[in-house]
Order: C-alpha cells, then structure tokens, then sequence
C-alpha cells in the first residue's frame, strides 16, 4: 500500500457515525487552537496596553486591517476546504495532493501582493480610519513591521483547512496552539526588554508575530508534505495549475468577498467610534477583542461544518448533511443565549483588566450588554454559509454577508449613531446579526430539500 493510500485509509470518516459526533470530533480541536489564537491576541492587546492608552489605541485602530488580511487567506482557505473535503468524500485522493500544492501556490502568490500594498498604503489608509498624528506614527511602526508576517501567515492557512477536509482537526490545533504559546512568551520579553532583550514597544509585539508564523508555516509544511504525502509535485503543469484554482477561486473568491466585507465594515464602524475620541475606539478595539473569543466556539463550528457537509455531499449522502445542520442549529441557539448573559453581567470587568480608561471601560462594556444578544443568530448564518461552501454554492454565503454588513450593519450604524451615539452603532450590530441568521436559517433550509430532491432522483434511477 502506497503512503497515499494508507493516508486515505487512516483518516477519519465523517460519512459514517452519528452526526453530532463527527462535527465535534472536528470542533473542538479546532476550537482548541483558536482559542490559543485569539488568547494570544488578548494578551497581545493586554501587554500593549501596559504601554499607555495611545498605544492601545493604536493597536485597536489596526484591528480592522490585521482582519482584512487574514480574512483573504482565510477565504482561500475555505475554497481549499471545500475542494479536498468533496474530493474525500468522493475517495478521489489523488487529486487532494495537486489541489493542495496549487492552493499553497496560489496563497503564497497572494500574500506577496498583500505585502506590497499594504507597506505603501499605510498612511492614507489609516487617516481614512481615524487616526490622528500620535496614533498614526505607533500604527507605522507596527505595521510595517506586521506585513510582513503575512507572507509567513498564509501557507498554514491554506495547509490547515487541508488536512480537516481529511477529518484531522487534532493536528492543526496543536500546531496553532504550539504558534500561540511561543507568541506570548515572546510578546513581554520584546515588548519590554526582558532577559537582556531591548525594550521595542510596539515593534517587538510585530516581530513575536512574525516570528511565530515562520515557526507555523515550517510545521505546517513538514506534517503535511513528510507525514500525510498530500503535496504531489508531478502535478506542476499549466493546466493542472489553472484547473486547480478554478475550483478554489469558485469557492475561495466568493469566500473571501464575505470575508473581506466583515473587516471593511469594521473600519467604517471604528471612523463612527472615533467621531466619540480615541479612547471609546480604545474601548470598542477591547470588546472587539473579547467578541472573538466569545464566538470563537461559532467559528469552530462553521469551520467543522464545511467539511462535514463536503465529505456528505461528496458521498452524496443529503440525509446525514441535514441532520449535521439541524444539529448545529440547534447548538447555536444554546450557545448563544448562554454567551449574552455571561457578557451581560460581566462586560466592565472584563474590560477593566485591559485599561482604567473610563471612556474606554464604558464603551466596551456598552458593547458586550447589547451585539452579544444576536450571537443565538449569528451561528446560523455563519453555519449556513460554511455548508453553502461546501456544497459548491457560495454566493449564497456571500449574500448573506453582503445583507448583513452592507445593507444593515453600516447604514443603520450611520444613521442611529447620529441620534443614539454609541448605543445606536452597536444596537445596528445586534440588527444585522439577527436578520442574516433569519435570512441564512431560510436559504439553507431550501438548499437542503433540494439535495434529497437530488437524491431521491439519482436513486430512482439506480
């Protein structure tokens, strides 16, 4: 037996078992390693913070750009993820390997043009958010540093979501919590000079970053290229390439679109915060930080769901793709009232670790009182577009998305902050989340009946 075909026959199945334990088997290590991510962005946040107020606002002003990136990788991702999870599915492994290596390619390819743009637009980008002379000159230096990174970021992004369309979450969240863990080790001891190192502010916080993505990427490429031999390098043709990207760039264009609205919603919000000083965009850059965590558990679940519904829909079982949706539904409505009423009674506190700002305290408490109520529907509409990706659907997720940000979440923030302040930018939060839950909850609904409808045809057939 090839180490092809004994990596195919190893690997777990998520086409057989009941559903809810499949999708768990594939959430909870990745919960596991975001929640490593977003502890280490806290602490990030937390030991800039210690810095001074400008400092923290700074860091919080970069918050919509540092999303903005990561969101494209995220997205080419998510096209990878649905390519090789339906591959599974189909046992077509031969065609994962090139599907693989041309993702890595082609995110590579991107990174470097993100690296470009973002060294040259600094200034005017951040003008545009904001920031003011003070602000803008700690965002320099950080930025320029952070970029960077970048290039190092993506190839673990492409390479993770690989090897959970396999049904191996475990190893992934061990690499993602290892990276973590090296990033806040490093963050004090660059930040403040610890154990003989130079004091380097804000730029030492940049290079723990950077530092631990070259760490990430030489992992995730050695487990995926020396243990699972899911890289196959023969397939290095023009039009194996161009056939590749084709049915990433299906998913992963739409994906990404989704994905990018989110952080250029963001930055406009973060201009509407600045409208009331730096220190309430201080404050919403903390709740924006707590937020992360609070759904990182969603973001497990919308990411165990893509291959889930792949490797189903790629086996061409509708039945078990339905029970896994009604089972994540469901999962989201408890989670989500469980989380509001926890950052409900606990928001100020929270934020008091982070500064003793009381404009900043304020702002992100009044955050976390009101945006946690719509996370019961948010789930919904973050697991529906991660089964519309699956499933080679993906402008229905980025209609979604599309609904939620640009057509209720900005204007409604525009309109109520002139009338309600604060209050009225995160009540159009909590607006927009609910109606594109509503909206994911119907259009997955009918997705679904018209797989069995397939289903049914294709076995009368038989």
């Amino acid at each position: 037996m090839s180490s092809k075909q004994s990596t195919s026959a190893n690997r777990p199945r998520l086409t057989q078992g009941p559903e809810g334990r499949a999708i768990r088997s594939l959430m909870y290590p990745t919960l596991l390693g975001m929640i490593a991510m977003v502890s280490y962005n806290i602490a990030d946040t937390f030991f800039v913070g210690q810095l001074g107020a400008a400092e923290l606002a700074a860091i919080s002003f970069t918050f919509p750009v540092v999303f903005f990136v990561g969101s494209v990788t995220v997205g080419l991702g998510h096209g990878t993820s649905a390519v090789c999870a339906r591959l599974f599915g189909e046992e077509n492994i031969s065609d994962v390997g090139r599907v693989a290596l041309h993702a890595i390619l082609l995110g590579v390819a991107t990174g470097l043009v993100l690296l470009v743009v973002g060294l040259t637009t600094i200034d005017p980008l951040f003008r545009l958010l904001g920031a003011d002379d003070v602000t803008l000159e700690i965002i320099r230096r950080y930025m320029r540093i952070y970029y960077y990174g970048g290039v190092f970021m993506v190839v673990p992004m492409i390479i993770n979501p690989v090897l959970r369309a396999a049904g191996d979450a475990r190893t992934p969240a061990i690499i993602m919590s290892t990276a973590a863990i090296l990033k806040i080790g490093l963050d004090p001891i660059l930040i403040f000079g610890l154990l003989g190192a130079p004091r380097l502010g804000v730029e030492g916080a940049a290079i723990a970053s950077v530092l631990a993505n070259i760490g990430t990427m030489i992992a995730c490429l050695l487990v995926i290229w020396l243990r699972d031999h899911l890289i196959d390098f023969r397939s290095l043709s023009l039009g194996l390439l161009t056939d590749s990207w084709r049915r990433i760039l299906h998913v992963g264009l739409p994906s990404i679109a989704s994905t990018v609205i989110g952080p250029l919603t963001t930055a406009f919000i973060t201009n509407q915060v600045a409208q009331f000083g730096q220190e309430a965009v201080a404050g919403y850059g903390v709740a924006s930080r707590i937020e992360s965590l609070a759904s990182l558990v969603l973001m497990a679940l919308s990411v165990a769901i893509t291959p889930f519904v792949g490797q189903n829909f790629g086996a061409g079982r509708a039945d078990r793709v339905d029970a896994g949706v009604r089972w994540a539904q469901r999962f989201c409505l408890v989670y989500g009232a469980i989380v509001a009423a926890v950052l409900a009674l606990s928001g100020a506190a929270i934020a008091g670790a982070f500064t003793d700002s009381e404009v900043a305290i304020h702002t992100a408490s009044l955050h976390m009182r009101i945006v946690p109520l719509s996370y019961l529907t948010l789930g919904i509409a973050m697991t529906a577009t991660s089964s519309f990706n699956a499933v080679g659907r993906p402008m229905l997720g980025m209609f979604i998305s599309m609904t939620r940000t640009i057509l209720v979440y900005a204007p409604l923030a525009f309109l109520l902050a002139r009338s309600f302040g604060l209050v009225g930018v995160f009540a159009a939060a909590c607006a927009a989340n609910v109606v594109a839950g509503v909206f994911g909850f119907e259009l997955l609904r009918r997705v679904v009946a018209g797989l069995h409808r397939v289903e049914n045809r294709v076995g009368l057939h038989r």
